[in-house]
């Protein structure tokens, strides 16, 4: 059975930091996925933040977090991470660790439905 579990999430000031991470097992399910970060905010859709391909060579953000967030990926943790700098009041939502494990090894769906396996959500609170 395939366990998708983020860590790494709560309350920090405006202008700080966190970093992110999920775990997926087994280990071969993490090694043929694409992975992605989602977040929702309460009130709000899903919002795709950042993806990473199978081979960590093709990376893709979302344009309210381009150039704050870095998404990377450790194959031999099975782990994705999610380094967030610079946060803002807006980026208060559950982060969400999906993995698409029908991915091509260079490529990324941004499409949420291609995503198979999702974890639970971490929540992260942004202070002002």
């Amino acid at each position: 059975q395939v366990q998708v579990v983020e860590s790494g999430g709560g309350l920090v000031q405006a202008g700080g930091a966190l970093r992110l991470s999920c775990v997926v097992s087994p280990r071969y399910t993490f090694s043929r996925s694409a992975m992605a970060w989602f977040r929702q905010a309460p009130g709000a859709d899903r919002e795709f933040v950042a993806a990473i391909s199978r081979s960590a060579s093709n990376t893709k953000y979302g344009d309210s977090v381009k150039g704050r967030f870095t998404i990377s990926r450790d194959n031999d943790k099975n782990t994705v991470y999610l380094q967030m700098n610079n946060l803002k009041p807006e980026d208060t939502a559950v982060y969400s660790c999906a993995a698409d494990h029908n991915a091509i090894l260079h490529s990324i769906n941004l499409n949420s439905g291609a995503f198979d396996y999702w974890g639970q959500g971490t929540q992260v609170t942004v202070s002002s």
